[in-house]
Formats: C-alpha cells, structure tokens, sequence
C-alpha cells in the first residue's frame, strides 16, 4: 500500500456502534466491567488504553513500518520514557546539534539517574566509534537537526550501533514518515513531538516512539507508558490522527515551500549563510538526498550583521509570526539563540523559518523587504 494511501486509512474502521466514517471521541476516563469481573471490551481506564489512542498508535506504527508504538503527552515526554527504560550506569551517545529541549533533559535530568551522556558530532562516524563504550546502549540520532539541519547518516550509525549491542534511537520530528523512513535504514525505534508537523494545525500537544520490534524493550517502555502516567489525551489523539490523513500532501507543500526560500536566501546579499539540505552546496546534501525523498519545511539562516540585524529581519516580516514551533500552515520566525539561553551553540545571528503553506512568493517577497532593510 502506497503511503498517501496508508495515511489516509491506517488505524481507521467505522465505528461499531453508529457506523460512522469519521471516528467518535471517546472522553471516559473509566470502562465498565462485566459481571464476572472481566474486561470484554478490553478497556480498563484510560491511562491504561482508550480507544483514541490507540487508533493513533495503531496509525504511526503502520506509516513508520513499526511493530509497536506508544503515544505520550508531548515529544518531551516521549523521549524521556525511552531514556527511562534504560538503566543506571547506561550510556547515551547524542549529537551535539541536538534540540535544546532534550539536551537539557540528557544533561541536567537523565545523568541524575546515573545514565551517562557523550555528545558528539553524529555527522562524523569516526567520532561516533571512538565515543562507542562497552556500556552503550543508545546511539541518538536527530536528522534534520535543529536548528542547524545536519544530516546524519542512518544507516552508517544503525550499523554502528547494531555491532555493539545498543539501539538507534532517531528523531523524526523534521522529517516524518513522509520524507524519511528511519526503521527501513536500520534504526530500532523512531520517537515525534507529533505537536509538529503529525498535528499539523498547531492545536495539539503530544509525543510518538515507534519501535522496529515488539520485545523486551517495548514491553518495558509500555510499562513506563501506562504506570508512569504520561499518556495522550483522547481529544488530542483524536485530533492527531484526523491530521495524519493530509500528513503526506502538507509534507511536499512545505518542503517545495522551503526548497524556493531556501534557494532565495543563499542568493541574497544581506544573507551570510544558508542551512537547508535540500541546496546542493549544504555539507550533507549527498546524504540527505540518498535517505529522504525530499528535505523538509525549515529554513535556518544566517544574517550579516550579527544579533541585531537578526532581530530587525524578524521585526520586519509581515507574514512570518515571531513564534516558536513548526509543523502548522503558518510560517513563523525566531532567534534561537535568545530562546536556547546562556550556553546554547546556535550562532547568535541565526534565524529559524518554519515554512508553512502560503504561497512561496509571498513568503520570499517578505523576507526580501525585511533583509533590504539592512543594506
């Protein structure tokens, strides 16, 4: 079955009761029990399983080519979970371009349970080996990173992993099942903040981990899913899942959106540089293009001038909102280095663009008026 396809039917039926096409909202928090005592519907409460949730779960597993996954409250949380099925004395190895969000989690949380971390550039595998422990039992992969969009090598690193013993754990937030199928190159599990580009709408927070295979790890990280609490909400998952059926339409929109800003800016004088992998001078363009049917919807740029002209671009723009996230119809724009705080690596005269899906001649009209301002 052919992705568009697969989108738009995966963890759909209609609905025993009424026949509905579209899938009712189940908000009960508790299932009754028959008679005897048993569950014949399968529901117990709904930390345990809800019928929203797992519709979505069932969705994700199929569009990522997975076993198993498991839906939580918020990217944050999912891959907190994955950290938490692992062990004291446990070693991470992460990338340094990583998502400020979670390097503070490896740092400041995950090592006060004695999980150790090495951050290093997962773009190099040489650095990859040497980083190697005999107690590594994750290899972190983010790619497209954020903000700085390098590409790491799935595959190369899935191997790496895979001759050790340890799982590859890759991000799929930037890319999604539609440009990029990390499980099919070898990775063990697949983690989203599905409030991005899965939601779609900017109006639903949650997390996804997809797992290649449905053993022990799975059942552990089930456990930590159902007992530790932090499980999707019904109306959430509802919501997720109504937007997985346009996921592969709105997926090239932004990334031929991006493709056209992207080849706009590396052009434009008041620009000192571009990170986009889908521009053939872009370090991990030969990569990217060799794992990904096409190279996503952000944009990270680089504004002569330094901080201040960065922050007078994004005073300028009329249709980019001054805003954190991507993945929803509307473009934003932001500074991440003022958002990342005092030790973040993001150069200080960076922009993000999350393209959305205007028109791309509106959205390059715009930020031509606000980098002629600097000249």
């Amino acid at each position: 079955m052919r992705l568009e396809t697969l989108a738009v039917h995966a963890g759909a039926r209609p609905d025993p009761a009424t026949g509905a096409i579209a899938p009712p909202l189940y908000l009960s928090t508790t299932f009754e029990r028959a008679a005897d005592g048993s569950y014949p519907r399968g529901y117990i409460y709904t930390r345990h399983g809800n019928p929203n949730r797992e519709a979505l779960e069932e969705a994700m597993a199929a569009l990522e080519g997975g076993a198993v996954a498991m839906a939580f409250a918020s990217g944050s949380a999912a891959a907190f979970a994955v950290l938490q099925a692992l062990s004291p004395g446990d070693h991470v190895i992460a990338p340094r371009d990583l998502y400020h969000g979670l390097a503070r989690l490896f740092r400041e949380i995950a090592t006060g349970w004695g999980l150790s971390i090495s951050f290093v550039d997962l773009t190099d595998p040489v650095a990859v080996e040497a980083a190697i422990r005999s107690n590594t039992r994750v290899i972190w992969v983010e790619t497209p990173s954020n903000p700085m969009l390098r590409i790491t090598d799935i595959a190369r690193v899935a191997t790496m992993a895979r001759q050790v013993g340890a799982l590859c754990i890759c991000d799929n937030t930037l890319a999604t099942p539609v440009l990029q199928r990390p499980l099919a190159l070898g990775a063990d599990g697949v983690v989203h903040s599905a409030t991005k580009y899965l939601g779609g709408h900017g109006d639903a927070m949650g997390g996804i981990v997809v797992l290649k295979e449905d053993g022990a790890f799975a059942r552990r990280l089930r456990e930590i899913q159902i007992t530790g609490g932090a499980v999707l909400s019904p109306f959430e998952s509802w919501l997720i899942l109504r937007s997985l059926r346009t996921l592969p339409y709105r997926m090239r929109a932004h990334s031929e959106n991006a493709m056209r800003v992207a080849a706009f800016l590396s052009q434009h004088p008041a620009v000192e540089a571009v990170h986009y992998p889908g521009l053939p001078e872009h370090p991990g363009h030969a990569v990217a293009a060799r794992q990904m049917s096409m190279f996503g919807g952000m944009v990270s740029f680089q504004v002569r001038g330094g901080r201040d002209a960065a922050f007078q671009v994004a005073a300028r723009v009329r249709w980019f909102a001054r805003a954190t996230s991507f993945g929803g119809p509307e473009s934003l724009i932001e500074h991440r280095a003022s958002i990342e705080g005092p030790g973040t690596t993001t150069p200080d005269n960076l922009l993000r663009l999350a393209i959305g899906l205007e028109h791309p001649d509106d959205l390059i009209e715009d930020l031509d008026q606000a980098l002629r301002g600097l000249l």
